[in-house]
């Protein structure tokens, strides 16, 4: 705090009355960070269940014997735990030629590799009888209980009402934490097979770490082979129990997903690239804005968030991956939220739009999108380079704090150095727009960044 004061023209006078300025608006989280509003008990289980993300699976508990990693922060850690990751893990089967369908080879141990044992006996290798391989990145779980919140209906609604030419479907799974109940629109995954965040911590604990549980029992055996299971795996099913407080490791990673903020965007609204955005027919599928639902949790309920996806179903030709997975079809990816954009080093499901600035691996990204997204891929390219960069700062306010100038999802001295010059104080002759650089600082939108928003840069820089 003594930093901030003594750089300040404010000075003590200044101190006190920042200390009396009521607060108009809130700072946005950044990524990592519980969303506002839970109850002491709620971040409790947050708490906990960070620890358990954190926290490595030994063989002793269960893990393997096959697996990808043995904690979930080993893939999503970038740029906070729960987020993304430079991990890719591969898929695999026999890809579908003009009379047979794709073929998943189950009993070979499709169609994920786990590329990782104890042992090199019980290791598992992509089968020579596969004849498509495809990767897969790390999706953010920032906002996860949000994107659940959104209701099946709204989903259900959009599909039903979509713009000319595009003819996303919904799709539907039953969550594996009510194997008996019905089904549900999946929203996770990069083909939305996954339609929970139960469901999310489940399936990733065997198949990325090989955790049984009550819902998934069954070990993933090393392409296979149940004899090498056998062999190789030593912990009785199913493994993961519940602790003394009466919840699963499962729980535990859920709770944490479950309660993780939305990632900010600054300034939230009103720029001119979004408006761009719009009119290329980007956000016929990257839709922007839902209200959630009515569930258990008041923070998760009726928030208006912002998350850039229809979370349908959509051919995109030759950017599909060719692995077919429950309804979602070889050429059919799930619209993935772009939310956190800016901080994320690669684009697309195999980060194959990489290696460049953030502007040139947003062009590569866009460029690949064939199918029923060729449209908007071409109005996109059209658009002249002034245009693009005005949606290039659109698509870099994803994923970006307020005050966070290096958007790093840190704010520090060298944040500090490049804010305090745009202060403004209140009612400037030129009023700041949400495409000035001095919008990252007007947290209300009102046009300036007064007292009010620098006492919140002092909090924020401070951690308070």
């Amino acid at each position: 705090m003594k930093l901030l004061i003594d750089r300040s023209p404010l000075g003590a006078f200044g101190a006190l009355l920042l200390a009396g300025v009521a607060l108009s608006q809130e700072t946005q989280p950044l990524m990592g960070e519980p969303v506002r509003g839970l109850t002491p008990q709620q971040l409790a289980l947050f708490e906990e269940g960070r620890a358990a993300f954190t926290a490595p699976v030994l063989p002793s508990e269960g893990a393997g014997p096959v697996f990808n990693e043995l904690t979930c922060a080993g893939c999503h850690n970038v740029p906070a735990i729960g987020g993304f990751g430079g991990r890719r893990v591969t898929r695999f089967g026999i890809a579908a030629t003009s009379t047979s369908p794709f073929q998943a080879l189950e009993g070979l141990g499709g169609t994920l590799l786990q590329d990782q044992s104890f042992t090199i006996a019980c290791r598992e290798t992509v089968p020579a009888q596969a004849t498509h391989t495809a990767l897969r990145g790390t999706p953010i779980l920032f906002g996860s209980g949000l994107i659940e919140a959104i209701s099946d209906a709204a989903l259900v609604d959009r599909a039903n009402n979509q713009p000319s030419g595009l003819v996303g479907r919904v799709h539907t799974t039953v969550p594996l934490e009510t194997p008996s109940g019905a089904r549900r629109i999946g929203r996770f995954g990069w083909k939305g097979g996954i339609a929970t965040v139960d469901s999310f911590s489940i399936d990733a604990a065997l198949n990325e770490m090989g955790l049984t549980s009550q819902f998934l029992p069954q070990e993933n055996a090393p392409n296979g082979d149940l004899a090498l299971l056998a062999q190789c795996d030593t912990v009785a099913d199913p493994e993961d129990m519940p602790d003394a407080a009466g919840f699963t490791r499962t729980d535990r990673f859920t709770h944490f997903q479950r309660y993780l903020a939305a990632p900010a965007q600054t300034p939230r609204s009103g720029m001119t690239g979004e408006t761009i955005f719009e009119a290329v027919g980007c956000a016929e599928c990257h839709v922007g804005r839902y209200v959630t639902g009515q569930v258990a949790e008041d923070a998760l309920s009726g928030q208006e968030i912002q998350p850039y996806a229809d979370f349908l179903l959509h051919d995109l030709g030759a950017l599909g991956d060719g692995i077919v997975e429950g309804e979602a079809t070889e050429t059919e990816m799930m619209t993935r939220p772009l939310w956190g954009l800016a901080q994320r080093p690669s684009f697309l499901h195999d980060g194959r739009a990489t290696g460049g600035t953030f502007e040139q691996n947003v062009a590569a990204a866009v460029a690949e999108h064939g199918g029923t997204a060729t449209p908007a891929a071409q109005a996109f390219a059209a658009l002249s380079a002034a245009e693009q960069d005005l949606v290039y700062r659109f698509l870099g306010s994803l994923g970006r704090a307020e005050f966070d100038w290096d958007t790093n999802n840190t704010i520090d001295e060298f944040d500090w150095f490049f804010i305090y010059p745009l202060m403004t104080g209140p009612e400037p002759a030129t009023p700041i727009t949400p495409d000035d650089d001095g919008a990252i600082g007007d947290v209300d939108q009102d046009g300036d960044f007064d007292l009010v928003e620098f006492g919140k840069l002092q909090r924020a820089f401070s951690g308070q």
